[in-house]
Order: structure tokens, then C-alpha cells, then sequence
């Protein structure tokens, strides 16, 4: 199969491959994303908040679903006892750049961040997006990461800036795959499949070393896609572009991250919900210990 020319980025104009998997298009996949959730009634309880940044994951790009931003804030208020709304200010095609500049450009972010309780963080596969001039050349794409965990490290100074030294869980999330993942990688060859994967590594190192300096939570995607050995394949949880979470793959998205909060908050033992399968995240992602006045 011919490489495919376009350039692979989260949030971009989706690419069509010349590849029909069997049972065609995943369902719960289309063009439009659900919008963010509304403020939960509070039914005479103090509300928490949860705000969601970064790129077209958790704004839910080419998945007529609801995003996992909304889905982590309905679980975690079903264990907690407390309403929990979510605000989702991820803007598909963003980079981390790009977030760093909406932290000190956009007022309308700068209020949600004040009000904030915990904050979800996905941002970096764009800074090293797919392009025919890099090809499968590792280092092409390798020499943009000190960059992107430079950016991140501020996006999360910046956000403890704005919640006014207030008690607020910062989330970082990592990915299952920077570029295509499952079937629609291994359609482009053996070469792409291992740079995503080594790039892939880069980029989560990056983000879990900044969840660890900033003392932030970690979520590890790739171990809620692939399993703890990262050998499954991710195919069932992506829309048929390849690149996005189908609403399967949100909802797994939603139940590692919720995890990690009700770890970090100390919100009692997981549960298996409806529609919400068990993950290893808990084991992988060790989150740290945040004082649970942030939800009493």
C-alpha cells in the first residue's frame, strides 16, 4: 500500500486510507463531536469541577459521542456522592504550544481554571505529527521533545497559577499511539509502525516525567488501549480515521482517568460500572496523594 502524503495530525482534515477493515466503519463514529458537559444541579451540594486541555482526544474529534472529559466527571461523581460538572476547553489540532498561549490568552479558560477542583491534560501528539518531509525518520520527530515537556512543565505552573494556590489534582494523560494506531498503523508498514511506537514511547516519557516533577496524576492510555504489556491491539477502540477514540475508546479513556482521581482523592475502591470495563491504569498510572478536602 502507497504511504499515505497527507500530514498525520490530531484535529486535522481526517485522512482517507485505502484500507476497508472488516464490518467497515466503527460504530459510534462520525464527523461531529458531542459538545462538553453541562454543569451538574448541585441538589443543595457544593459543585465540583473538572476542566479538560489539550488536543482532539478529549474534545472527541470525529466521534459522535460523548468525549471522556463529561464521562470522568459522571463517574467520579457517582463514587464521590458529589455533583461534578466538566468543562472541556481542549480544541482539536492544538499542540502544546498552543495550550501555553490559551492559558494566557484566552479569559474565557483563564475563569474555568479558577473555579477548577482537577484539571485533565492531553497535549503533545501534534507537536510531532506525521509529515512526508520526516517520514519514518525517528530523529526528525525526536529533536521536538525536549520542547514539548518544556511547554507542558509551564501549562502546569500556569494552571496551578490560575487556581490560586487552591487544592486542585492536575491529570496528565499520555497516548496509545502518537499517529495511527492498530490496523490503520500496520497498513502503513512495518517502518511507520516502529517509528509510532518508539515516538510514542518518547512522547509518554516526556509526559510522565512532568506528572512526577509537578507531582501531578498520570494516566497511562496506552496500558487502558493495549494492555499492561502494550501487545493488544487498539483497533475496536479507534473511529475508522485511525486516529481518534471511537465512544468505546472514550469511555475507556473515562474509566482509567476516573481511577486515578478516586485514587488520588481517596474515593474508595474501584468499581465496575456499566459500560465501563476494568483497566490496568490504577496499577499503572500511580497517581499521587492529594488531601481529600478538595471534595468534602
Amino acid at each position: 500500500m502507497t504511504r499515505h502524503a497527507a500530514v498525520m495530525m490530531r484535529g486535522g482534515v481526517a485522512l482517507v486510507l485505502a484500507v476497508v477493515l472488516a464490518g467497515g466503519a466503527v460504530a459510534g463514529c462520525g464527523r461531529l463531536a458531542s459538545s462538553a458537559g453541562g454543569p451538574t444541579s448541585s441538589h443543595g451540594q457544593a459543585e465540583r469541577s473538572i476542566v479538560a486541555l489539550g488536543d482532539s482526544v478529549p474534545h472527541g474529534t470525529n466521534c459522535d459521542c460523548t468525549p471522556y472529559p463529561p464521562l470522568t466527571a459522571e463517574a467520579v461523581s457517582a463514587v464521590s456522592g458529589y455533583p461534578v460538572s466538566a468543562t472541556n476547553d481542549s480544541v482539536s489540532g492544538y499542540t502544546s504550544r498552543d495550550v501555553v498561549h490559551q492559558l494566557d490568552a484566552d479569559r474565557a479558560v483563564v475563569t474555568h481554571l479558577g473555579g477548577a477542583d482537577a484539571v485533565e491534560i492531553e497535549v503533545g501528539a501534534n507537536d510531532v505529527a506525521y509529515t512526508d518531509s520526516c517520514g519514518t525518520a525517528l530523529a526528525c520527530y525526536t529533536a521536538k521533545i525536549p520542547q514539548v515537556e518544556q511547554n507542558l512543565t509551564t501549562i502546569v505552573g500556569r494552571v496551578h497559577e490560575l487556581t490560586g494556590g487552591a487544592h486542585v489534582l492536575i491529570v496528565l494523560l499520555d497516548y496509545w499511539s502518537v499517529w495511527l494506531g492498530g490496523s490503520y498503523a500496520a497498513a502503513q508498514g512495518d517502518a511507520y509502525v516502529a517509528t509510532a511506537q518508539e515516538l510514542t514511547d518518547a512522547i509518554n516519557t516526556a509526559i510522565r516525567s512532568v506528572a512526577t516533577a509537578s507531582g501531578s496524576a498520570y494516566v497511562d492510555l496506552r496500558a487502558a488501549f493495549k494492555g499492561p504489556s502494550y501487545a493488544y491491539d487498539e483497533t475496536h477502540y479507534l473511529c475508522d480515521d485511525g486516529d481518534h477514540p471511537n465512544a468505546a475508546g472514550h469511555r475507556q479513556i473515562a474509566q482509567a482517568t476516573s481511577e486515578v482521581i478516586e485514587t488520588a482523592l481517596h474515593l474508595g475502591p474501584p468499581t465496575v460500572r456499566q459500560g465501563f470495563p476494568a483497566t490496568p491504569a490504577r496499577q499503572a498510572g500511580r497517581p499521587r496523594v492529594v488531601s481529600t478536602e478538595l471534595w468534602m
